[in-house]
C-alpha cells in the first residue's frame, strides 16, 4: 500500500514538472527578444534628414518618450530602420496613430537613400497603417502590403487606439494578424505582382506626416 502511495505520489510529482517545464518551454521556447530597449535608439538608424528647423532649433523627428517611439510628423526622415538585415522572422509590434495618420512598416527592404526604388513599398513591401477603419479593404488601405495586395479585411482599429500586428515571414510566405485577425497569408512566388520581391531586408516605420507611436517590438529570428 505504501509502494503505491509512494508511485502515486511521484507521478503527481514528474506530471507537476512537466507541466511547469512545458510551461517554461512556451515561453522560452519562442525565443523573441525586445529590438527596441524602450529608452533610446539603439539599434534603429534614421534613413536621410532626422532633424527639422523650428524656431532656428533642430528637433528630431524620431523620439523616444515613455517607453515608446513616437514619430513627430514632420517632414522628411521618412523612415526610421532596424539596422539589421532580416530573412526568416516573426516581428510583433504595436502603433497608435493620431486622426488622419498615414504611416507604414516596411519589410524587407533596402537603406533609403532617396530615390523612389528605394522606398520599402517599391524595393520590398510596405504594409500600410492608415486611419480608416471601418472602411472597406483596398490595396491602399490599412492592413494592404501597398499597391500590391489588398488585406482579407480592415482590421485597424481607430486613431487613438492601440494596435497589434504580428508580421512572419519563411522564405516566400508572408503571414500577417492584425488585432487578431489574420489580413494576409500568402506565397510570395505565386503571385505575379510579387514574386520577384526579395527574401531579406530591412524592418522599418515611416514617417507620412502625422504623429504615430510605436511600442513593444519583439523580433524571432527563424
Amino acid at each position: 500500500m505504501n509502494i503505491a502511495r509512494m508511485l502515486l505520489s511521484t507521478l503527481v510529482v514528474l506530471t507537476l514538472l512537466m507541466g511547469t517545464a512545458a510551461a517554461e518551454d512556451k515561453d522560452n521556447g519562442e525565443k523573441f527578444v525586445d529590438i527596441f530597449n524602450g529608452k533610446d535608439l539603439s539599434g534603429w538608424v534614421v534613413d536621410r534628414h532626422h532633424k527639422y528647423d523650428q524656431w532656428a532649433k533642430d528637433k528630431p523627428r524620431w523620439t523616444v518618450a515613455d517607453g515608446m517611439i513616437r514619430c513627430s510628423g514632420k517632414g522628411g526622415a521618412p523612415f526610421l530602420r532596424y539596422d539589421k538585415e532580416l530573412s526568416d522572422f516573426v516581428l510583433r509590434i504595436e502603433y497608435r496613430m493620431a486622426p488622419k495618420c498615414n504611416s507604414g512598416l516596411g519589410i524587407r527592404g533596402v537603406v533609403y537613400t532617396g530615390p523612389r526604388k528605394t522606398r520599402p513599398s517599391i524595393a520590398g513591401y510596405e504594409l500600410q497603417v492608415l486611419d480608416d477603419s471601418g472602411k472597406n479593404p483596398t490595396a491602399h488601405g490599412s492592413g494592404s502590403l501597398y499597391r500590391y495586395l489588398a488585406p482579407k479585411a480592415n482590421a485597424t482599429r481607430p486613431a487613438g487606439e492601440w494596435n497589434e500586428v504580428e508580421i512572419e515571414c519563411f522564405g516566400p510566405r508572408i503571414r500577417i494578424t492584425l488585432n487578431d485577425q489574420i489580413i494576409h497569408d500568402i506565397d510570395q512566388s505565386q503571385i505575379e505582382a510579387t514574386k520577384n520581391k526579395p527574401l531579406k531586408g530591412y524592418f522599418s516605420v515611416q514617417n507620412h506626416g502625422h504623429v504615430i507611436e510605436f511600442r513593444n517590438v519583439r523580433l524571432k529570428e527563424l
